[in-house]
């Protein structure tokens, strides 16, 4: 009996799923592709197009727009091309002394060998975290806008663990957003000091108060080079190439040290000597008379001193290092100018005490190169109160790994910075103070023979006889022959050398020029 229910009970379910069965059927029969249909050419290639845009709609996101490639440049027509023929009309419009008190390195941009060293470093962080830090560390409120972005590094944390924690990603953090702005500015100055002291001036070895992750360091060895001006790429520019033998980085702060050293395990160094300490000692002091080729420095640091003490005590280990060149830089906020005021006040009393001590040195005194003039006191220094900064800016060309690190596509940017270059010795004395060399361009030969032609006597014509011989006028030839002078007797490196040492006394714009308004220093 139970056998014979089981049986009703199957046999009552597959009735149930026999209209199923009768759709699956219908179903498989109606499915049979229609007959292509025969439509006009024209529409096809319209359907087509429909298509295919419908179908690139669909797409993944656009890819990141790609990074311009550094094409290496043929220097062998360059003497040839127009535009170069261009640039060199253009610089002779300047007076030699114009040109002279104006030559700036423009825009830096960082080399390939510290680039990639940099992108090396960020590839092995945590992306997102490092925007976070970067946000954190050199940012002034949420907002992603450039404006808001700074290169001074002031933080500080309430214990030694939370620094511990933090020390690496602030390393990351610095590295990527401003050791590339404090190269710019480093760069700037060391090439100014250049070009202020002339080829005779070179530096094997640097002292650096405040060395980070080496911003002074990079900057340092592509300022001094083996091979002359003429030959160097910047932008293709190795640490083995530079004339530098000894660097010594003195800084407590141990997270951004730490990534100093590894933004330079692979890089070549030759017989560089690095070292990297946390303070001055004293065996780093070195005798007075082999200091010449020696350059003590302090960049971005006077400002993230505790107190003022700590920042004498800087300057006057700078001063005691022995080195005949001292380069302090700070941001050109009313803070870090009266820093670098302090800290060149401070250097001319030392020198003045040192020649007055009636001490024999091989070289006594001290006198400032740049930017001031003079040696005297700063007129625009007012310790507390006062609001004009002497602050001078320089831009840099960001690289990839600046602007994806802001999040921005603003492909420069401009860091302000004061700064005073000091060197042993008395200030060179010009005997000559009238003499003023190189005063006159292309621009100023112009109005010369425009004032010539206008003094010019206008002479009737006369009949010539072919039988008398040709008669020279006088003024023709007066006119003819150009005028003696000192600019005329020299070449062009007496003449630089000339107006190295006429530069001492030449005023300096400190504020930009306004109309009919300058400020002169």
């Amino acid at each position: 009996m139970y056998t014979a229910h089981w049986r009703r009970h199957i046999s009552n379910s597959l009735l149930k799923y026999r209209p199923a069965r009768n759709f699956s059927q219908t179903t498989s029969a109606s499915s049979h592709l229609n007959p292509p249909l025969n439509l006009d050419p024209s529409l096809q290639a319209l359907l087509k197009d429909v298509d295919i845009s419908l179908t690139r709609h669909n797409l993944s996101p656009r890819a990141p727009p790609k990074e311009l490639d550094v094409v290496p440049y043929d220097h062998s027509n360059e003497s040839s091309t127009d535009f170069v023929d261009e640039i060199e009309s253009e610089l002779d419009r300047k007076s030699p002394a114009a040109l002279f008190g104006s030559q700036r390195i423009g825009a830096v941009v960082l080399p390939l060998e510290l680039q990639n060293s940099i992108n090396l470093l960020i590839t092995e962080s945590d992306k997102p975290q490092l925007h976070l830090d970067a946000k954190r560390l050199f940012q002034d409120g949420e907002d992603d806008s450039d404006g808001d972005w700074f290169a001074a590094y002031n933080v500080k944390y309430r214990s030694h663990q939370q620094n511990y924690r933090h020390r690496e990603r602030d390393g990351t953090a610095f590295a990527s957003v401003a050791l590339p702005a404090h190269y710019s500015a480093i760069r700037s100055v060391l090439e100014h000091a250049k070009h202020r002291l002339g080829p005779d001036w070179s530096i094997s070895r640097v002292i650096d108060w405040g060395a980070a992750t080496g911003s002074t360091l990079w900057a340092s060895l592509h300022t001094f080079y083996q091979k002359s001006g003429d030959e160097v790429d910047i932008e293709g520019f190795k640490i083995a190439d530079s004339s530098l033998a000894s660097y010594v980085g003195i800084d407590k702060r141990d997270g951004l040290v730490s990534i100093g050293k590894r933004l330079l395990q692979n890089a070549e160094r030759n017989e560089l000597n690095i070292q990297w300490q946390r303070s001055y000692r004293e065996d780093d002091r070195i005798p007075r008379d082999e200091g010449h080729d020696v350059l003590a420095i302090s960049a971005f640091h006077l400002s993230s001193l505790p107190n003022g003490l700590a920042r004498k005590q800087l300057v006057k280990e700078m001063w005691e290092s022995g080195a005949h060149t001292m380069v302090l830089i700070d941001h050109s906020t009313t803070n870090g100018f009266e820093n670098i005021a302090a800290a060149r006040e401070l250097l001319l009393k030392l020198g003045k005490k040192e020649l007055e001590s009636g001490e024999e040195w091989s070289v006594s005194g001290c006198h400032v190169v740049a930017p001031c003039p003079h040696d005297g006191k700063c007129p625009l220094y007012h310790p507390g109160s006062g609001r004009s900064v002497c602050g001078f800016s320089q831009r840099l060309q960001r690289p990839s790994f600046v602007r994806r690190t802001k999040h921005s596509g603003i492909g420069h940017e401009d860091i302000g910075y004061s700064y005073v270059v000091v060197k042993r010795g008395t200030r060179p004395v010009i005997t000559n103070t009238n003499t003023k060399l190189g005063r006159v361009g292309a621009v100023g030969m112009r109005e010369l023979r425009k004032q010539n032609e206008a003094r010019t006597v206008v002479k009737e014509l006369t009949l010539h006889s072919e039988d008398e011989a040709p008669v020279e006028d006088q003024a023709d030839a007066a006119e003819s022959e150009p005028a003696p002078g000192p600019l005329l007797n020299r070449s062009p490196d007496d003449l630089e050398n000339a107006l190295r040492q006429e530069a001492y006394s030449w005023p300096r714009l400190v504020f930009n020029p306004l109309k009919k308004v300058v400020t002169l220093s």
